[in-house]
């Protein structure tokens, strides 16, 4: 039976190969096609026939399916098959005469936010780092400020981390640094 060789140059058993596993999974699932499989694992007719005589390897693939299934892989994949089709549908739609200027004018807005799914459209870091090297005169000081982009309705929660420190203390800018009554100064 056709086997699958490791980087290390010895044959693993199909039955052990997670990425065979998986896709005749996705292939039971309708995701994958026979003509990709075989080309991929360049099985001949007869390999290709004699996979489904191998009880250890059906089992695993009804196993995997299962688990794909359970986790919501399964539904995600072939949701994504789906949605590559809207695109078409939603300009047959845009470019119908005798649609509803109503539906045309949503479907060209609906095809405008799946065309920005690029770099740009891509969501902001949940994160503000500064960090400010001081170390131009030799004092090896260099301050780390870390702080979630998120309006906080607690603005002295900001750090400076200092990496450098022996002991890795976090340390506040002096802002906001309590005084020994408890009180912030200005």
């Amino acid at each position: 039976m056709g086997d699958v060789v490791d980087l290390r140059g010895q044959p693993l058993p199909l039955e052990d190969n997670h990425e065979f596993i998986n896709d005749f999974a996705r292939y039971c699932e309708g995701i994958l096609d026979e003509k990709f499989l075989r080309r991929k694992y360049r099985f001949d007719d007869s390999t290709w026939e004699s996979l489904g005589n191998d009880d250890a390897l059906v089992e695993k693939i009804a196993n995997e399916k299962l688990r794909r299934i359970r986790d919501g892989t399964s539904a995600r994949e072939r949701a994504q098959v789906h949605f590559a089709t809207a695109p078409d549908v939603l300009g047959s739609i845009l470019n119908d005469q005798h649609a509803s200027p109503r539906h045309r004018i949503e479907s060209a807005k609906e095809l405008r936010t799946v065309a920005a799914n690029g770099p740009e459209a891509a969501p902001a870091s949940d994160r503000f780092v500064i960090t400010i090297n001081l170390t131009a005169d030799g004092s090896n000081h260099i301050e780390h400020y870390d702080k979630a982009r998120a309006i906080d309705p607690n603005p002295n929660e900001m750090k400076a981390i200092v990496p450098n420190d022996d002991d890795k203390q976090e340390l506040l800018p002096a802002a906001i640094k309590d005084d020994d009554s408890g009180k912030k100064p200005l």
